[in-house]
């Protein structure tokens, strides 16, 4: 008895190259990135499109406000008729060109996120490169040459060292000048001075007091009450009764300061006492205890310097 084999179907099962990358195909992997790619630009598309926005109504803002200042010109214009000359009316036109840039030039500031401190230290900047002469377009080679050691240290005007060793004395325990210290105050000295702020350009005279450590033999002081009424010029210098050295200092300033400011040649400066008492000697350092007579620290240093300027409004 032959026995047929029973035919069965044989099937051929075939992959489908799965599980390549999480399980997808090749074509679902590629369709999926396509995917992610068109979110991405779609997003990029949007935020690009919100800018746009905004640049355009900022864009309508500006030729609004522009529109508004040319309506106020031509209202001002018209208000002012044939009450101004054609010099004078030019003038005003250039003024409020200048005021709208400068509007503009505001609004372009605070588009870019500058903040009104921002703008105060540009505009401090601004006046220290005008008081020494320097465009603004020339301003980063000036300090590349400064970093590079090119330019010299800048010259400081010389101080006016006035001691009794030298021959300028006060009457002993007072502020009262000599007729001869007096005298060359007015003469010499302020001639020396004035040759000097005029070679820095600057406009401000320290008066700086100096004593040695001797006591002054006195229990009270009056330079509270008398000291602003000596500077004005209502009572005399004789006046001031000082009980300690920081106070002898302070007299004996005042005296010389009073002195400069009545000399025609300094009548625009301004002239500042100031007292250093019994703490300085000679040569700007601080002393480390000297007692006795000593005619070298009694004396008076007049320093003159460019005014003090903040940066801070």
């Amino acid at each position: 008895m032959v026995t047929r084999a029973e035919a069965s179907p044989k099937l051929e099962h075939k992959g489908y190259n799965r599980g390549l990358i999480l399980g997808l195909t090749m074509a679902e992997s590629m369709l999926l990135l396509v995917f992610c790619l068109l979110l991405v630009a779609a997003a990029m598309i949007t935020a690009e499109r919100k800018q746009r926005m905004v640049a355009e109504q900022r864009l309508v803002q500006l030729e609004t406000q522009n529109m508004e200042l040319s309506a106020r010109l031509v209202e001002a214009q018209s208000k002012l008729g044939s009450h101004i000359t054609p010099a004078d009316r030019a003038k005003f036109e250039s003024q409020w060109r200048e005021l709208v840039s400068a509007r503009q030039i505001m609004d372009r500031l605070k588009m870019n996120d500058a903040s009104p401190a921002d703008l105060e230290k540009l505009a401090a900047v601004a006046k220290v490169l005008a008081k020494n002469n320097i465009p603004l377009d020339q301003a980063p080679g000036k300090l590349e040459e400064v970093l590079k050691g090119d330019v010299q240290p800048r010259e400081w005007p010389p101080i006016i060292n006035l001691s009794e060793a030298g021959g300028y004395y006060f009457t002993s325990g007072s502020a009262a000048l000599t007729p001869e210290f007096a005298g060359k105050l007015e003469t010499s000295i302020a001639e020396q001075i004035s040759d000097n702020l005029e070679r820095y350009k600057v406009d401000v005279v320290e008066v700086i007091g100096h004593t040695d450590e001797q006591r002054v033999a006195r229990s009270s002081s009056n330079l509270d009450d008398a000291s602003i009424g000596v500077i004005d010029g209502r009572l005399p210098v004789d006046a001031l009764q000082p009980a300690d050295n920081a106070g002898l200092g302070l007299a004996r300033a005042i005296a010389v300061a009073n002195v400069l400011k009545a000399n025609a040649n300094l009548k625009d400066v301004t002239v500042l006492p100031m007292s250093a008492a019994q703490l300085v000697v000679p040569g700007d350092k601080l002393t480390a205890g000297q007692a006795g007579d000593v005619q070298e620290r009694r004396r008076i240093e007049i320093r003159i310097r460019g005014r003090a300027e903040s940066l801070q409004p």
